[in-house]
C-alpha cells in the first residue's frame, strides 16, 4: 500500500482521508503514516505493527510532536475513510482493524460492493470526542491549541459544522489573522481576499457567478458580500500585546476555539443516516433525506447532509431514545421529545434509519453505570459498553453484555411506550 498526500480545496475529515497509512510492511518493521488535522503527516517507523496498540502509536506520535501530557486526553487515534469513521480505544490494534475494514463497512454502511472494495482508511490524530470543552480552556501549549484549531477550522470550512454567515465571518477573520498577520488598513483589500476566499470561508459562501456576464462584472467590480464581510470582521480582530506578526498565535487559536464552542456540534462524533421526508403532492409521496447525526457529551443534533442546516437539536435531558435491531427489521434509532401541535403539547418521534445506530445507542451517564437496555432488546452487537466514571479515571471501556449491568434508569414521566419498546430518558452515545 502506498501512502500519498495532497488534496484539493478544503475537504472534510472523511474526504481527505482516502489514502493508506501503511507504506510498507516487512517481516519486522513498517512505516506508518499518521495524518494530522492540517493534512500534514507524521511518519513512524515501528516494529511488530500487527500487535501494536493504539495507545503505543498515540505515545509515539506525542513523542515526535513533543506534545505535553494533556495531549493524551485531548487527542485520540481514528481510522477514517469517506465511508466510516471510528475512534480507537487504547487497546485497539489499528493494523488489524484496518485489515478488517471491509467487514466493518459491510456491517455499518450500505455502501455498494465496489465502493467497499476500493475504500481504505487512514490513521488520523484527532480530537478525542470524550474531551470536555471546559478542559480545552485550560490548555496553554501552543501546538496543542494549534492542532485543535486546525481541526475545528477544517470542520467549519467543510460545512460539517453548519454556521450562519456572521459566525463564518468571525471565524474566517481569525483565520486571516493567523495566516496573514495583524490587519493593516488597505492591506489586504477585499478583492485580494477573494482569490483565496475558500481558505477562510465555507464553499457555499464563496460561490461566484460564471460565464461572460460574470467575467465582465468582475472587472473592476466591488467586493462581494462574502469578502467584504470577512474584511470588516478581520479589521476588528483584537491584538494581544504589541500585535507583531511574530507574536504568539495562542491567543487567536484560543479565540477560534472559544467561538467554536458556541456551536452545539463542536467536538461531536458523526454518523450517517436517513429520515423520512414529509409526504408531499397528490400521491403523498415522501422518500428519505440524508442526514448526519452529531452526538456529543451534551446532546444530539440531526443535520441535513445536503442543505447543511440543523433539522433538530436536543440536549439529553430533553429526549428519550431506543432502537430496533437489524434482526427484527431495518436498523432504526428512535428519538422521542416534547413538541407542540397548534399549541397543544405532544410527544414526537423521529425515526433515523442507519446501520450505524448500533454505534451510538450505548448510554452515557456521568458518575454512574450505564442503564440496562429495555427488556427484550438485544445489547450492543459489538459486545462493548462505554461508561463515564468520575474524573480523572474516565473513560473506561467494559467489554460486557448489557444484561450484566444494573438497572439505574427507572421509568419516568417522560417515558413513552411504542409497540414493544419503551423509550427511556437516558443519554446515548457514539461507541467508537
Amino acid at each position: 500500500m502506498d501512502g500519498t498526500e495532497g488534496s484539493a480545496g478544503q475537504p472534510g475529515p472523511a474526504e481527505r482521508s482516502h489514502r493508506s497509512s501503511v507504506s510498507s510492511v516487512g517481516a519486522r518493521a513498517a512505516d506508518v503514516l499518521v495524518y494530522l488535522a492540517d493534512d500534514t503527516v507524521v511518519p513512524l517507523a515501528v516494529e511488530n505493527l500487527p500487535s501494536l496498540s493504539a495507545h503505543e502509536l498515540h505515545r509515539a506520535v506525542r513523542e515526535v510532536l513533543q506534545l505535553p501530557d494533556i495531549a493524551l486526553d485531548a487527542f485520540a487515534l481514528w481510522l477514517v475513510s469517506p465511508l466510516l469513521e471510528v475512534q480507537l480505544k487504547p487497546k485497539h490494534q489499528p493494523y488489524k482493524l484496518g485489515r478488517q475494514w471491509p467487514e466493518l463497512l459491510l456491517r455499518f454502511t450500505d455502501a455498494p460492493d465496489d465502493d467497499v472494495a476500493m475504500d481504505e482508511p487512514s490513521l488520523q490524530f484527532r480530537r478525542n470526542v470524550f474531551f470536555p470543552k471546559r478542559r480545552e480552556l485550560q490548555i496553554h501549549d501552543e501546538e496543542v491549541l494549534r492542532l485543535l484549531y486546525e481541526e475545528a477550522k477544517g470542520n467549519v470550512l467543510a460545512a460539517r459544522y453548519p454556521c450562519d454567515v456572521e459566525d463564518c465571518e468571525t471565524l474566517g477573520a481569525l483565520v486571516c489573522r493567523v495566516q496573514l498577520g495583524p490587519y493593516q488598513p488597505g492591506q489586504p483589500t477585499a478583492c485580494a481576499l477573494r482569490e483565496k476566499l475558500d481558505s477562510f470561508l465555507p464553499a457555499h459562501l464563496c460561490k461566484r457567478g460564471h460565464g461572460l456576464f460574470a467575467a465582465l462584472r468582475g472587472r473592476g467590480a466591488k467586493a462581494g458580500t462574502g469578502e467584504q464581510g470577512l474584511l470588516n470582521a478581520y479589521c476588528k480582530v483584537k491584538e494581544a500585546g504589541d500585535g507583531e506578526h511574530g507574536a504568539s498565535l495562542s491567543t487567536h487559536y484560543r479565540a477560534y476555539l472559544l467561538k467554536s464552542h458556541e456551536l452545539p456540534f463542536y467536538g461531536c462524533a458523526f454518523f450517517h443516516g436517513e429520515v423520512d421526508k414529509p409526504a408531499q403532492g397528490f400521491l403523498h409521496r415522501g422518500g428519505r433525506k440524508q442526514v448526519a447525526v452529531a452526538i456529543s457529551l451534551e446532546g444530539v443534533h440531526v443535520i441535513d447532509s445536503r442543505e447543511k442546516h440543523v433539522l433538530l437539536g436536543l440536549r439529553f435531558q430533553e429526549l428519550s431514545w431506543d432502537h430496533t435491531s437489524p434482526e427484527e427489521e431495518e436498523s432504526v434509532l428512535w428519538l422521542e421529545f416534547d413538541g407542540d401541535n397548534e399549541g397543544t403539547p405532544v410527544n414526537k418521534l423521529l425515526k433515523i434509519y442507519s446501520k450505524q445506530q448500533t454505534l451510538v445507542r450505548t448510554p452515557v451517564l456521568e458518575s454512574t453505570p450505564p442503564p440496562l437496555l429495555p427488556s427484550g432488546v438485544p445489547g450492543p452487537s459489538i459486545g462493548a459498553l462505554l461508561t463515564l466514571a468520575s474524573p480523572p479515571t474516565w473513560p473506561h471501556i467494559w467489554p460486557q453484555p448489557a444484561s450484566a449491568l444494573p438497572h439505574v434508569c427507572p421509568p419516568s414521566p417522560l417515558s413513552l411506550t411504542w409497540g414493544s419498546w419503551t423509550l427511556h430518558p437516558c443519554p446515548l452515545w457514539w461507541l467508537p
